[in-house]
């Protein structure tokens, strides 16, 4: 018979040999990592907003890795569904999600039921780009800066309409937060997208809209609307002369959509910060930049750990943007 200090060393042997074992493999395989294409999961249709940022991020990152990375759009669910599907892969680092303010901000808050938990789920790899949400408006109503359009709203309550991408988006809850904070009678009308929210702005049927800044910029520079503010902390490189809400006299104002890179939760750290570097490198070079700024999307990048501090962050202020504006989805 075995005794039971033989045992009990046997065991602790047999421990420290598992985990030397773990740290070899694991540390072999992180270093023939990529050994195929990877997968970066986009949760929304192709041609959106998300796909501005994925597509080159996906073009300069196969460059930089020696192996191709795919786009995989997997729309639906305002993101749920593709998010979900990164979320129950296999943590190996060749399924990453491009993740978005939506997705892991503020559908926790907006769905009833969410089939992922946007933290416990994932690895935050690193923040990509965020872009500003503007208010635009039609040129009919005659102001040329917040104040005015809030003198307006005031003078007329209730009889200005703003449109959005639809409700629980950025748009529409930097709309509320606008609301909000100045008291403004504004009437939200929900849009199946920002495409045909523009149109009926254009078109005169609303007066103003809460979109991002990419989609409504090509607008805005052919004269059709006029863009009074934007909601980042400066201003935009793609619009240097349009004044941020905080300039406009709303202080502290900020909400942006911002676009990063999660994988699976479990991911091994040699994995995740190699994505991370490179990812960084791509996101601080010339070509990238050239992609990506001129249409009002700002370029950001940084470490794991203030990419996770700074989803906590997100997490509780549209939090709040989504319980004040009682949006709410099934």
């Amino acid at each position: 018979m075995i005794g039971k200090h033989s045992l009990e060393m046997a065991m602790r042997l047999w421990a420290r040999a598992l985990l030397l074992c773990v740290l070899v493999c694991t540390g072999a395989y992180a270093q023939t990592y990529p050994g195929k294409p990877i997968r970066l999961v986009v949760p929304f249709p192709a041609g959106g907003p998300t796909d501005m940022v994925a597509r080159p991020l996906a073009q300069f990152l196969s460059e930089r890795l020696k192996q191709q990375v795919i786009v995989d759009n997997r729309g639906g669910a305002g993101g749920g569904i593709g998010a979900d599907v990164v979320a129950k892969s296999p943590p190996d680092g060749y399924t990453l999600l491009m993740a978005t303010v939506g997705t892991h901000a503020i559908n926790a808050s907006l769905y009833k039921k969410l089939s992922y938990d946007p933290v416990k789920d994932f690895t935050p790899i690193a923040l990509v780009a965020a872009a500003p949400v503007a208010l635009v408006v039609h040129p009919s109503i005659k102001v040329d800066s917040v104040a005015e359009f809030l003198a307006r709203a005031k003078a007329q309550p209730g009889a200005i309409n703003f449109g959005t991408a639809g409700n629980g988006t950025p748009g529409h809850l930097t709309g509320e937060m606008f609301r909000a904070a100045t008291g403004a009678d504004l009437k939200h009308v929900p849009y199946k997208g920002s495409a045909p929210a523009i149109s009926d702005l254009i078109g005169g049927q609303i007066q103003a809209m809460f979109d991002p800044l990419q989609s409504v910029l090509p607008q805005v520079q052919n004269g059709r609307i006029k863009l009074l503010a934007i909601s980042s902390r400066t201003r935009s490189q793609a619009a240097p002369d349009v004044p941020t809400f905080a300039e406009s006299g709303l202080k502290d104002f900020e909400a942006t959509a911002w676009w990063g890179v999660f994988a699976p939760a479990h991911l091994s750290n040699d994995i995740a910060n190699r994505l991370n570097a490179e990812i960084n490198a791509v996101v601080q070079s010339e070509a990238f930049r050239q992609h990506l700024v001129p249409l009002g999307v700002q370029v950001i990048g940084g470490s794991r750990e203030e990419f996770a501090s700074f989803q906590q962050a997100e997490l509780a202020k549209w939090g709040r943007a989504v319980r004040d504006s009682g949006a709410s989805v099934d």
